[in-house]
């Protein structure tokens, strides 16, 4: 198994029949990647053969600077969204463009100054645009190692210019086959030139810049602003965060491919992108703790309200799935109370007796009154009191003020909900003065279709539990 998470450096380490393997990575908080072997005996003698076999090559430096000045830039993208923005900011800093296909287009209908890379180069895109990027002076403008006599001279001799940035994503592969596509549209879908840029700046980061995704512009942008161009820092997050992408890219064709023929994929790479930290995990001594999002896909919540912790989002994650599946299957509105990841109570939307209605310490009058929503969190949080002490609390339709004023009273720890009304944001956002836990859960989420969980050094993989 190999983990690579957090700050700092850590061992990781593989084990086998056949031995054990560890070597020992820088890590960075931007992402984190998760490959683990199913294959482990066979994986392990390729790794050993590698090794062996493998020609170690020597550093090349040259110039050491904190600062690198962006004087051009190469841009390609799929996703173009703050695309006109950032190419305009950087062409305001006389940052010299080139671009292909469709993001050149788009440059120009901006009024922007695009150079096509196909003139850049000399040499026209061809063989239905897969061979576009593939070039000595593309890649030998991000590779040339700046200062080098050797490689500065070669540049010179061979009419490489030097590209300072490469701003670009991958083509949508996986979108591809989310939709349903043959495999012959699967495969076109693999990208070639743009992991090779990626991993061609990403490799030279000490003087070049790789963009991945438009969360980055604004940091690029302010760090320009102030510096007068990339600092080291930024470049070396941003390079971890490429390798991050191009591990996860290659896992997901990998995968695909091999499920294709009919076999379990002897790899899969997870990589995850920060968050926000956590006060702890589990216990104040489980630090440091973090919430990640699977790259390129956003968190199940959003926070309206407090400062979530750890046992926290585990109680919302699943009280959430709980009512969510309750209200698609019985079409009530649902409720539950979770406490330390169990559920003390959940129920649905169904009128109380008069004996429930003693046992609540609620009027049925008052009872008859109350909205579906606010019913069944009542009904919840009441089937077992004691326990439900201190719960975080799930509802499966919009928070109104009735449900609000029930939980005014009550000692909890925070809420999940699809929505709330104005009146009831405000009556929550007060309680526990001011920290209690509001989340509001993104319609719509799709959490894939394969869970992992990692426990004591194993990785447990299942098909999400969906029936």
């Amino acid at each position: 198994f190999f983990f690579f998470a957090g700050h700092g450096s850590f061992q990781a380490t593989h084990l086998s029949g056949t031995g054990i393997i560890g070597s020992r990575f820088s890590t960075n908080r931007i992402s984190t990647v998760l490959v683990f072997s199913i294959h482990h005996s066979t994986l392990t003698n390729q790794l050993i053969l590698q090794s062996t076999m493998a020609h170690i090559l020597t550093a090349v430096t040259g110039s050491e600077a904190d600062v690198v000045p962006i004087t051009r830039a190469l841009i390609s993208v799929s996703d173009k969204a703050g695309i006109v923005e950032f190419a305009t900011f950087l062409a305001s800093k006389n940052v010299e463009l080139l671009s292909t296909g469709g993001t050149a287009k788009k440059l120009r209908e901006a009024g922007l100054t695009v150079i096509d890379v196909s003139d850049y180069t000399g040499s026209a895109e061809c063989l239905d645009g897969r061979v576009k990027t593939l070039h000595p002076k593309v890649h030998g403008g991000l590779l040339g190692v700046r200062g080098h006599p050797k490689h500065e001279k070669e540049m010179e001799e061979h009419g490489i210019g030097k590209i300072d940035m490469t701003i670009l994503n991958l083509y949508p592969f996986e979108a591809t086959v989310a939709k349903g596509a043959e495999f012959e549209q699967c495969i076109e879908n693999i990208d070639i030139g743009g992991p090779s840029m990626l991993r061609s700046t990403a490799k030279n980061h000490a003087f070049t810049t790789i963009v991945t995704s438009p969360d980055q512009y604004e940091e690029v942008q302010k760090v320009m602003e102030e510096k007068g161009g990339t600092t080291l820092a930024l470049r070396k997050r941003f390079a971890a965060r490429a390798f991050s992408l191009s591990a996860a890219y290659d896992s997901a064709i990998a995968s695909w491919f091999t499920d294709q023929l009919g076999e379990e994929s002897p790899v899969v790479a997870r990589v995850y992108k920060h968050e926000f930290p956590l006060k702890y995990g589990c216990n104040p001594q489980q630090k440091p703790a973090a919430i990640s999002s699977v790259l390129n896909s956003k968190l199940p919540f959003s926070v309206l309200n407090g400062v979530p912790g750890y046992i926290n989002l585990l109680d919302a994650a699943n009280a959430w799935q709980l009512v969510k599946e309750l209200r698609e299957g019985t079409g009530l509105c649902a409720a539950s109370s979770f406490k330390h990841v169990s559920p003390a109570g959940a129920a649905v939307a169904v009128p109380l007796t008069d004996a429930e209605c003693a046992a609540y310490e609620v009027t049925p009058e008052a009872a008859a009154k109350l909205t579906p929503v606010a019913l069944a969190y009542l009904r919840a949080r009441n089937a077992d009191p004691m326990c439900s002490f201190g719960d975080f609390a799930a509802v499966s339709d919009e928070v109104d003020e009735d449900t609000a004023l029930i939980l005014k009273k009550e000692v909890s720890d925070g809420i999940v909900a699809p929505s709330y009304t104005p009146a009831a944001l405000e009556i929550l956002k007060k309680k526990k003065g001011g920290k209690f836990i509001i989340l509001e859960a993104i319609a719509g989420y799709d959490p894939g279709a394969v869970e992992y969980r990692e426990v004591y050094g194993m990785t447990f993989s299942q098909k999400r539990n969906d029936v």
